[in-house]
């Protein structure tokens, strides 16, 4: 834990464009934006004595949460069991495995059933515990007290005006930590959620069947992508870039660029590059 403190957040903050700037957080050693919740919430919880040696980690899923949980739990020494919809990507569930991590498979896109079997494996296993990550408010705080002031940090940093965020949501933690964050700060920032234009849709990590703790109808925008063209974007930039990022990053960038055609923005604009590529290879290459 002590070594992942140091390897966790202060992510790169990049140029995509003259406005579009991104948060690299594939440089998380886990390499996506969900080790920052992990390991915040992970770390909470060892230290009010609800995690202990032994303790089994466990978290429904599309992906990023498991590889980040198994990652946290693996530098306990403690087990981890992920339940994850059986069709997310065979790179991102090998990574949860070399972690060390079991794997309970849920049926194809369904995410409620991923934390109906998480939610009865916690009521069955009295040494198990869960960050609960579409229902706690933590996640949100994480965001909020960590990563906003980071970003904020980042724009100051460039002497321009913090136009807009545009972000999409899994559980929603992330855009809301940062919409909280621009309203107690009294900022002009517009918070512009991206959403999947298709269901089921195939922009991992993103959509997850609600937007749980992220409140659409307090975001200033909606921002739909299509699957296909989110692929397409992502692999564009890794061509153009040499940075390798994953679909929902793909989303966020194409997102961005809308919003600036038709917003025609001043100051800049700042999303996420959520994950690493590498977990999607199998669907790049098709």
């Amino acid at each position: 834990m002590d070594l992942l403190s140091n390897l966790i957040g202060d992510t790169p903050f990049i140029r995509i464009d003259n406005i579009i700037y991104g948060k690299l957080e594939t440089y998380n050693p886990a390499g996506s934006v969900k080790d920052r919740v992990m390991h915040y919430l992970v770390r909470r919880a060892k230290l009010f004595g609800e995690i202990k040696e032994g303790t089994i980690l466990c978290e429904a899923t599309s992906g990023n949460t498991g590889i980040a949980l198994a990652m946290v739990a693996a530098s306990l020494g403690n087990p981890c069991v992920i339940f994850m919809p059986k069709n997310m990507s065979q790179e991102r569930r090998s990574m949860m495995l070399a972690y060390g991590a079991k794997i309970i498979d849920a049926p194809d896109d369904d995410f409620e059933a991923a934390i109906n079997l998480r939610d009865a494996f916690v009521k069955t296993n009295k040494n198990a515990w869960s960050p609960m990550q579409f229902s706690n408010p933590k996640n949100v705080a994480c965001h909020r007290l960590t990563t906003a002031p980071e970003i904020h940090k980042n724009v100051i940093e460039t002497g321009r005006v913090w136009d807009a965020f545009i972000h999409g949501a899994g559980t929603g933690g992330t855009i809301e930590g940062i919409r909280q964050y621009v309203s107690l700060h009294n900022l002009k920032t517009k918070i512009c959620l991206v959403r999947p234009d298709e269901s089921p849709h195939g922009i991992q990590g993103i959509g997850d069947g609600k937007d749980f703790l992220a409140d659409p109808l307090k975001m200033d925008r909606i921002l739909e992508i299509k699957t296909e063209d989110a692929i397409e974007r992502a692999k564009r930039f890794t061509k153009e870039t040499g940075i390798l990022v994953g679909i929902s990053s793909g989303a966020n960038i194409l997102a961005s660029e809308r919003w600036v055609q038709q917003n025609r923005p001043n100051g800049i604009v700042v999303t996420m590059l959520c994950d690493r590529g590498e977990r999607y290879l199998s669907i790049f290459n098709k």
